[in-house]
């Protein structure tokens, strides 16, 4: 079963940037699995964030923002919420969009669906330096993204209620970091110099692996061909059986997700067999 519906301070705070785990209250030791299982993977985030305070980068790149630091509030309620023992597939996105988890702390975070039907709540407060045409403003945010609204739009029309869908499937991004140039557009991992860009995705594919791992799913769905490709070599290095397959990206940069993504992602989710897990038949 799914974790308790209110979110809690238990696990450590990365807004600080301490990157250190708390310690638990004590009437909470004796924690169920689903507990275990969001702990772990929270630590693996936390762990990942230390790792990239360390990185460095130049032109085109003038802002970063990681959510994980700075929305930790929102991001930790999304996990100890949904995050859970059991689930088999682990849809996996590249990066946030500046209007998605960038806002919410939640991947493919697209404000309505993150307060109105995942029912996060929490605090989000502010990068220390932003741009100012890319503001964070949180869950007060007015503007929508529409990868995140395609992408949770279909999933609630399938399943109804959130539990469904997290009941069998988890959704993460590889790298937590939000890319901008000095004009505020937003910069794709691909879009970095290579040195720089494998520097940062190496230390995204072993807290993948350590992800995949803590969630004990049997599949990996990549959003998106870049997403997919990095699963398959990231877990493929680390000889890890988990199956890695993709879908394509909701982006309104991709001209055929604009002309029906949905009917494209339900005919490969039933190709995948998980389709039949998103339904109470």
């Amino acid at each position: 079963m799914l974790n308790d519906k209110t979110c809690d301070n238990e696990t450590g705070k990365a807004a600080g940037g301490d990157g250190e785990e708390g310690e638990p209250a004590t009437e909470h030791r004796a924690i169920s699995v689903p507990r275990v299982t969001s702990s772990k993977f929270l630590q693996v985030e936390l762990e990942l964030n230390t790792h990239l305070r360390r990185l460095r980068f130049g032109e085109p790149v003038r802002y970063i923002y990681n959510p994980l630091e700075y929305a930790w509030d929102t991001h930790r309620c999304y996990v100890e919420k949904y995050c859970h023992g059991g689930q088999r597939v682990l849809f996996l996105g590249m990066n946030p969009g500046p209007f998605g988890m960038a806002q919410t702390g939640v991947p493919f975070g697209e404000v309505k669906s993150v307060r109105d039907w995942l029912e996060i709540t929490g605090e989000v407060g502010r990068p220390a330096d932003e741009h100012p045409k890319r503001r964070i403003t949180g869950l007060a945010c007015t503007q929508s993204e529409v990868s995140g609204a395609r992408f949770w739009g279909f999933f609630r029309k399938l399943c109804v209620e959130p539990d469904l869908f997290f009941r069998h499937c988890f959704v993460h991004n590889l790298c937590p970091l939000i890319f901008m140039s000095a004009s505020g557009k937003n910069l794709t991992p691909p879009e970095l110099s290579v040195g720089e860009r494998e520097a940062l995705l190496s230390l995204c594919d072993i807290a993948l692996c350590q992800a995949v791992e803590a969630l004990g799913v049997s599949m990996v769905i990549g959003v998106g061909r870049v997403a997919e490709q990095r699963a398959r070599r990231a877990l493929s290095a680390a000889g890890s059986n988990v199956k890695v397959e993709g879908i394509m990206h909701p982006s309104p940069r991709n001209p055929l997700a604009n002309k029906g993504w949905e009917g494209v992602a339900k005919a490969k989710l039933e190709e995948l067999g998980v389709l039949p897990l998103l339904s109470n038949t």
